[in-house]
């Protein structure tokens, strides 16, 4: 949170310098932008293979909690296109559920395990988009490119509840890819967008746990653990 609120006071103060020069031209009508926004995500995880104690799983539950995200960019038009690089401080939250037994008889009583995630990340998002709307103050346009993370506190946000194992821990992937679709409006200096983002590739590179007190470590079973992160934001912020 420090790291964020740091970036978004730097980021201000330098555009209220840039804000000072007298002009009469709107942010659609400049041929490099600047801009900073802040908002809030909905995250989840899709998880292509989830296999417990020998057991496949195949069903599991997303269930959504509220992140944030602070951002800075800047925009170089070509008329109707733009080139358009970000900064970005991204923390998602998500719940995965599930039934450790598997279970499709509704007279047996579920057996539910959880698997909690809090991953922050330095994000870098570089995208082309198209100006639908461009004339006066106000402007639309559609985005679409690839996002760059790497994820801080990869081993220490994330808990596991009532599996059958002790001291489970997961290890992710530091550097991800994903894929950004997008809407962003502006009014004048005002502007927010609208983004789909989801992850090119599997980001949980292994799961362990202590199996100490298995005699021989050839009866201990891997937790097999392979997720996507699916997000949608929502961000207000200003261009100048």
């Amino acid at each position: 949170m420090k790291r964020l609120s740091f970036l978004l006071l730097f980021t201000l103060l330098t555009f209220c310098v840039f804000g000072q020069e007298k002009t009469s031209k709107t942010p659609n009508d400049r041929k490099v932008n600047f801009g900073l926004k802040g908002g809030f995500n909905s995250s989840m995880y899709l998880v292509s293979k989830l296999q417990l104690n020998g057991l496949k799983i195949n069903d599991t539950q997303n269930n959504y909690k509220i992140g944030y995200v602070g951002s800075i960019f800047v925009r170089f038009n070509m008329k109707k296109h733009f080139i358009q690089p970000e900064l970005s401080y991204s923390v998602s939250r998500c719940e995965i559920q599930f039934d450790k037994l598997n279970s499709q008889d509704p007279d047996v009583a579920p057996d539910y395990a959880f698997v909690n995630s809090t991953i922050q990340s330095l994000e870098m998002p570089l995208l082309y988009g198209y100006s639908i709307v461009k004339k006066g103050p106000y402007g639309m346009s559609v985005f679409i490119g690839p996002k760059f993370r790497y994820l801080w506190n990869r081993d220490k946000d994330i808990t596991f509840e009532n599996f059958d194992q002790e001291s489970v821990k997961e290890e992710l992937y530091p550097f991800n890819v994903s894929g950004v679709l997008g809407v962003g409006v502006n009014i004048s200096n005002l502007y927010f967008d609208f983004r789909y983002e989801i992850g090119m590739r599997n980001i949980s590179k292994s799961v362990t746990y202590d199996n100490t007190a298995s005699t021989n470590d050839d009866t201990a079973v891997p937790i097999i653990f392979n997720r996507r992160d699916l997000a949608l934001s929502f961000s207000l912020g200003f261009i100048f």
